[in-house]
């Protein structure tokens, strides 16, 4: 499955999340969250495909979160353009690959699996005033189209898809 995904290049060197190891390497938490428009490639398309690899990033900055995604790291799922939502779940099925779609081997792809779409989707607007959301790269910086989340950003937005009421300290 073939998506072209056009983003802007980001200019602004912001801290990605992820945490260095003793070794100095940068150390992620295996969740993140991915954007795509939902007229490009939905979250129903990924269901009824079961699986896709995720081509067409070319933004340095995404790329290096691609290659640091690790087999059965969990993704939020997020449409941009359209909707500005979180809806679902998904896996990473296969680990970052040389991308099919570039013509420079720097660009990789990895494939996703869904897992399971969101009781309710999560709107940008919940998301922004969220406390616990204050350092989202998705507000910080909005045109990236993979980035690394903390297991409290994950487990935030995930509880703010159950439906049911949470605190917001």
């Amino acid at each position: 499955m073939q998506r072209k995904m056009i983003k802007k290049k980001t200019t602004s060197p912001k801290k990605s999340g992820a945490k260095k190891s003793a070794s100095g390497k940068e150390k992620t938490s295996g969740l993140w969250m991915v954007k795509q428009e939902p007229e490009a490639y939905s979250w129903d398309d990924l269901v009824r495909d079961g699986r896709t690899d995720w081509t067409g990033v070319r933004n340095f900055q995404a790329r290096n979160n691609l290659r640091q995604m690790k087999l059965g790291d969990r993704v939020l799922f997020y449409y941009s353009g359209t909707g500005k939502c979180v809806v679902g779940i998904a896996e990473v099925a296969k680990a970052a690959y040389p991308d099919p779609t570039g013509d420079d081997p720097q660009w990789v792809a990895v494939d996703l699996k869904p897992v399971k779409r969101l009781n309710e989707s999560v709107p940008l607007a919940s998301i922004r005033y969220h406390a616990k959301l204050a350092n989202l790269l998705l507000i910080r910086q909005s045109q990236l189209s993979v980035m690394p989340l903390t297991k409290e950003e994950f487990e935030t937005i995930v509880g703010m898809g159950t439906g049911k009421k949470i605190r917001k300290t």
